[in-house]
């Protein structure tokens, strides 16, 4: 049985552009849509039958709901089930910009995606959990003009 070593803790960490920042922790939520993206790229032969992917990601879930997480860190996450969760995080857009950026304009917060300053400067250096757990507080905070007033260019900006 895996351990809960891998579980999401709150512990600051200062990474190499030198802002502090939480550990990045995945959340129940991306594990669950990643178990999707998996049944529909890799759909069970015989509706009992999983795939690695699916199989590895299934265990991360089960431990999550068993020990009542929600989330768990990026960085001790057993190498197989973190492997299939980043080939569904390279499905998504990388970015929530909508290239109207009112952080270039001296917000704190941009008004377009509605990351802070410091997220938007440092955003190609961020892991990809550190860059979900933004798109988690962003679409749950729901205030980025993203979600509302310019919701269009962001349907557009994440077709192929």
């Amino acid at each position: 049985m895996a351990s809960r070593a891998w579980r999401y803790h709150e512990c600051e960490a200062v990474c190499a552009c030198g802002v502090v920042r939480f550990m990045a922790a995945i959340h129940i939520t991306d594990i669950e849509s990643a178990i999707n993206y998996w049944r529909r790229v890799s759909p069970s032969p015989d509706g009992v039958t999983l795939c690695a992917p699916l199989r590895h990601l299934a265990e991360i879930y089960a431990l999550l709901v068993y020990y009542g997480e929600t989330e768990a860190d990026e960085d001790s996450m057993p190498k197989p089930a973190l492997e299939a969760w980043l080939k569904w995080v390279d499905s998504l857009p990388d970015t929530p910009c909508i290239a109207i950026c009112s952080t270039s304009q001296g917000d704190d917060m941009c008004k377009g995606c509605g990351r802070t300053f410091d997220e938007v400067q440092f955003w190609p250096e961020m892991t990809p959990g550190e860059k979900r757990s933004v798109w988690r507080r962003i679409t749950v905070e729901n205030n980025a003009w993203r979600f509302n007033r310019y919701s269009e260019r962001a349907l557009e900006r994440s077709q192929p």
